[in-house]
């Protein structure tokens, strides 16, 4: 049997029936089982554990054979990241007492540097802390999300324009889908293997800002454009989205990051994983 965190999601929820598929017993690691009963139906046990209550999250991690790890994304964290450090500490304290085999843990491009991170600042968090546990580990070090660009739809179908943050907006970056990273976190997780895994992730195909407009022109069958946003709005483009002013400077820093090329994957020995699914195809549910 697997345990899996976020099975309600994209992410976990791929790698669950990936799993399923090959024939293995699933876990399901939810913090309200309302939304989890399609997995009881598909034979998957319930585990009822808060991200940060050590003592649920250490029965959900006993007995089985290995764990799928994640952390809640906060788009408008703490200064110092106190709610996603709060998270590793129990995660890490719940591993070393139920001690699996392995783990498989959901974390980003970028992660393995120290500074100049942002938002991914979160998952370099998960790795520092969980990465000295004395069990196997993969990190999944996933590209840019596709799915990402499912808050670009409404403005190009109302307007046929999309914002462009990512810039310029000709430069491609690789990007992946949600449903390849949980495939493969699936895939890895029933691998055996000893230490430590590094594993970068991106999709068969690079995109740029000028690439997504021209995918949503074809799926919504109207002229789209790319237009770029001038860092100077930025802060207060994301304040009227709601985000305090206080806690816009991940957002803007992570974007920064990928701009200049500073976020990217680390290279040097790790392994390189392509995923299957298409920009096109990763879209095209979310119309």
């Amino acid at each position: 049997m697997y345990a899996v965190m976020g099975i309600t999601g994209r992410v976990g929820g791929a790698a669950a029936k990936t799993l399923q598929a090959d024939g293995q017993l699933v876990r399901a690691i939810v913090r309200d089982p309302a939304k989890a009963q399609s997995w009881v139906k598909q034979g998957a046990e319930l585990a009822v554990a808060d991200y940060g209550d050590t003592e649920a999250l250490r029965a959900a991690f006993t007995g089985v054979e290995g764990v799928f790890v994640m952390i809640p994304p906060y788009f408008a964290p703490s200064a110092d990241f106190q709610e996603t450090r709060a998270i590793v500490r129990a995660l890490r304290q719940a591993l070393a007492d139920a001690r699996p085999a392995k783990a498989v843990y959901l974390s980003s491009i970028g992660s393995h540097l120290t500074r100049g991170l942002g938002l991914i600042t979160q998952t370099h968090i998960l790795e520092e802390e969980l990465g000295s546990l004395s069990i196997a580990h993969a990190f999944l070090r996933p590209a840019w999300f596709m799915e990402n660009s499912q808050w670009d739809i409404s403005t190009a179908r109302e307007k046929g324009e999309i914002a462009a943050f990512l810039q310029p907006s000709d430069r491609a970056i690789p990007m992946i889908s949600a449903t390849d990273i949980g495939r493969i976190a699936g895939e890895v997780l029933s691998q055996d293997w000893s230490g430590k895994r590094n594993i970068e992730m991106e999709g068969p195909s690079r995109y740029s800002p000028n690439d997504l407009a021209a995918v949503l022109a074809s799926l919504l069958g109207r002229p789209v454009k790319a237009i770029t946003v001038p860092k100077s709005q930025w802060q207060s483009i994301f304040e009227s989205d709601g985000t305090e002013a206080a806690r816009t400077a991940p957002r803007i820093e992570m974007l920064e990051g990928f701009n200049s090329g500073w976020i990217d994957f680390e290279g040097k020995g790790n392994e390189h994983m392509v995923g299957r699914i298409t920009l096109e195809d990763a879209l095209r549910p979310l119309l």
